[in-house]
């Protein structure tokens, strides 16, 4: 492999590099740490075209046996297009792929396992209400059965590499961690020696995070290599041995962690440095405009209350963090909001009316704005056009409506704002006629977060605004948000990402098992001070009073494998164009 030194030519800078696919430097032949020094991937020449768009173009990538290699870049920037090559699910115009010493064609997924390699998305496919065990073998029966063989296999390969998996626990009752060691058991238990993750700490706690990268250790342990693709340059630097920059469809730099800051990396990547989340001076007023009360929501199968006893008050130029473990109660927060769910008690009152009996297209139009947490589920039709994205959640927006009694969708105009969002929110599309789904993630974030504040909302419900989005992505999500806040929005924040929630938010929540923490000020807080809280190993615990109060260790265990949400919505009225929008 190689790693790319400090020797530019002082008239080029790194753009000409990304645009021409020049090299920026010499380049030197090196072993990394750890590594055996074979080759187990090598990807030359390889470009790949769509309609109006290069996504990889005269890529070269190299990866030794026995490492972890991390591939980074901006959103847009072609990694997830190279990694689909590589796991057969697209096909390259050009250039070979050589695995293991030998020239494939990857035509299919089968292809590529067939050849060893695995890959884990970023959007876990797991059936909910099968075990482990039968998301495993779902596919593979073949190899080891469907039973007490495959039951051993899975204990035997969890047992190996540190992953702690329950063969027969139903997936519907684990937590986010939980589920990605199953989705990497998975591709071990096809017998992956290559294996691919696709921003595989996006949804994790840093307890979390730290339990992954020991179980990557112990992956290279055992020989295997580890293809790692993230926006997280300090985690990338904590965990990788060797780095490949994608900027623009080709491969500008390969580094070493060690020769390189997490700055480095952002200007490789976006040719600007690494973006800071921190806002301005204090800009919170005296006005709520978004007040939750006494509000509990009860679990619709008969559990426990999936949240409790709920108060908070946001103000007009006030933004409130809230951090927990996924599946302690965010989502089902941001559902009694949305009207999605109906509370068991209390009320929402959004400036002085108490919204908690209306359905979700009357919340809309009273001005909240919503980023939902997984934008390819909640936040958009994948098949449709942009600007019929554009309209999701508006439909009743006037601008949006023309004919006789306002009773057709005004296509001419939609198209008008799509465009103006496309431009005013630096969506990188070849139009806004291609489906939503061929944008890169950060791309479709940044559409989504132009559709929602387009609308100058009064209050903004963002849940993992920057999830899954590269830092130039992330930079520009933060100054949109900051200067709404300026301009007296309220936000509620719901963020995986504590450098996210610390350098943004005014006071931050903690919400552990459906209840809130007092106050946390992020002048002071520290992010492993907010974890502990999460996992329920600092105060912020059941009450002793509680019947079902429970040793803090053991709140740690429930919150780190806390089920994630299914909701349970509402029913709307049968006309409501809102509510058929939302998938």
């Amino acid at each position: 492999m190689c790693v790319i030194t400090s020797e530019p030519d002082p008239q080029r800078t790194s753009e000409d590099a990304a645009i021409d696919g020049g090299s920026m430097s010499r380049t030197e032949p090196v072993t990394t740490e750890g590594g055996s020094g074979t080759p187990v991937v090598v990807l030359r020449g390889i470009t790949k075209r769509f309609p109006g768009v290069v996504a990889n173009k005269d890529i070269a990538l190299t990866v030794e046996r026995g490492t972890v290699h991390a591939i980074v870049g901006e959103n847009g920037a072609g990694k997830s297009t190279l990694m689909k090559i590589l796991y057969g699910v697209q096909q390259p115009d050009e250039g070979t792929i050589v695995i293991e010493g030998k020239e494939l064609t990857l035509r299919t997924p089968s292809d590529a396992i067939a050849a060893g390699i695995g890959m884990v998305f970023q959007h876990f496919q797991l059936a909910d209400n099968f075990t482990v065990l039968e998301n495993v073998v779902l596919g593979a029966e073949k190899l080891h059965g469907i039973g007490d063989r495959a039951r051993r296999k899975i204990s035997e390969i969890s047992d190996a590499y540190g992953l702690g998996v329950r063969p027969d626990a139903l997936v519907a009752d684990l937590g986010v961690g939980a589920r990605q060691r199953i989705e990497i058991l998975k591709v071990l238990y096809r017998g992956a020696r290559i294996i691919i993750l696709d921003e595989p700490t996006a949804v994790l706690v840093p307890q979390e995070v730290d339990e992954l990268f020991g179980n990557l250790r112990e992956l290279k342990s055992e020989g295997l290599t580890v293809m790692f693709i993230s926006h997280k340059l300090d985690e990338v630097l904590k965990v990788a041995d060797a780095i490949t920059v994608i900027r623009r469809g080709t491969t500008v730099a390969e580094v070493l962690p060690e020769g390189v800051t997490a700055r480095d990396l952002a200007q490789l990547m976006v040719g600007s440095e690494l973006p800071s989340p921190s806002t301005e001076e204090s800009t919170v007023t005296d006005r709520p405009v978004l007040r939750i009360e006494s509000t509990t929501v009860a679990d619709p199968l008969g559990g426990r209350d999936v949240l409790t006893d709920i108060d908070l008050t946001i103000h007009a130029g006030e933004i409130v963090g809230i951090a927990g473990v996924e599946g302690n109660g965010q989502a089902e927060l941001v559902e009694v909001i949305m009207g999605m769910r109906e509370p068991a008690s209390g009320q929402i009152v959004l400036g002085d009316i108490d919204t908690s009996d209306w359905h979700t297209r009357e919340i809309r139009e009273a001005g909240i704005g919503y980023i939902p947490e997984d934008r390819q589920r909640h936040a958009l039709l994948l098949e449709a056009p942009l600007w019929e994205n554009v309209i999701l959640g508006h439909q009743t927006d006037p601008v949006n409506l023309t004919g006789p009694g306002n009773t057709l969708i005004d296509a001419a105009a939609a198209k008008r704002e799509t465009q103006e969002i496309v431009d005013l929110y630096d969506v990188r599309t070849p139009s806004i006629n291609v489906t939503s789904g061929s944008l890169s993630g950060g791309n479709q974030q940044k559409l989504i977060i132009g559709r929602e504040m387009r609308r100058n909302p009064r209050v903004l419900v963002a849940a993992h605004p920057t999830r899954g989005v590269d830092v130039g992505a992330q930079a520009a999500i933060w100054d949109h948000i900051k200067a709404a806040r300026r301009d007296g929005l309220g936000v509620l924040l719901i963020s995986a990402d504590l450098e996210e929630l610390v350098g943004l938010s005014d006071t931050i929540r903690v919400i552990l098992r459906g209840r809130l923490s007092g106050d946390f000020d992020p002048d002071t807080v520290t992010k492993e001070e907010l974890g502990a809280a999460m996992t329920g190993a600092a105060d912020v615990q059941p009450r002793s009073d509680e019947p079902d109060a429970v040793e803090p260790d053991a709140v740690a265990r429930d919150a780190l494998d806390a089920p994630s949400s299914h909701p349970s919505r509402r029913e709307a009225p049968p006309a409501s164009p809102t509510e058929r929008s939302q998938p």
